[in-house]
């Protein structure tokens, strides 16, 4: 499980199209991550399978399967994309952001973006079949940031994102037409099906 707290961006810097293994830049320390652990990268958990130390820094990698490659934005990594980084939740941590558990249920797509006073209102288009998941000052994680939802609309809904946020993610840079790694709220997915089970 994971905050939806961004505590580093991390660099692809080398890819194994063979079996599908990237090794990631990251300023955690090496001696500090365990084999096998998991981090959450751009909001998608993976698992590390090897690490090391990196010029001045350190790496991890991990191993991507075609399932996550076909229903994440990890298609689209390439050598020198950043991507968010989170490692995962200990017991007595504090809960910044809302649990998220690093399973992606959709990919989104940012069709604005909105200048305010120390951030930027995005609006997000998402698949109608997540409609009833997503709820005005619901919690949403995006590429594994956590976010509150401000307005929902049709299949559309908005998020904002002040300045602190975009300067230690890799949403600093993103732009309009980028698809973006979706978790809906796990409350509001079990809440969902109680309804449903009446």
């Amino acid at each position: 499980m994971f905050t939806g707290i961004i505590t580093d961006v991390g660099k692809i810097l080398s890819i194994n199209n063979t079996n599908s293994r990237f090794k990631v830049s990251t300023s955690f320390d090496h001696n500090k991550i365990d084999i096998g652990a998991s981090i959450s990268c751009s909001g998608i958990c993976l698992t590390v399978t090897e690490k090391g130390k990196h010029n001045d820094g350190s790496y991890f990698d991990v191993d991507v399967s075609n399932e996550t490659l076909s229903r994440t934005t990890a298609r689209n990594w390439d050598i020198g994309s950043f991507i968010n980084l989170e490692k995962s939740l200990k017991f007595g941590d504090e809960m910044g952001g809302h649990l998220v558990s690093g399973h992606v249920d959709c990919l989104s797509k940012i069709i604005s973006i909105e200048k305010i006073d120390n951030g930027n209102i995005f609006t997000i288009e998402y698949p109608n079949d997540y409609k009833k998941f997503i709820a005005s000052k619901g919690s949403i994680c995006l590429d594994g940031i956590s976010l509150t939802v401000n307005e929902v609309f049709d299949n559309k809904f908005s998020v904002n994102i002040i300045t602190h946020t975009e300067n230690n993610t890799n949403w600093k840079d993103i732009k309009e037409g980028a698809s973006i790694n979706t978790e809906i709220d796990i409350f509001a997915r079990y809440i969902s099906r109680q309804i449903e089970e009446g």
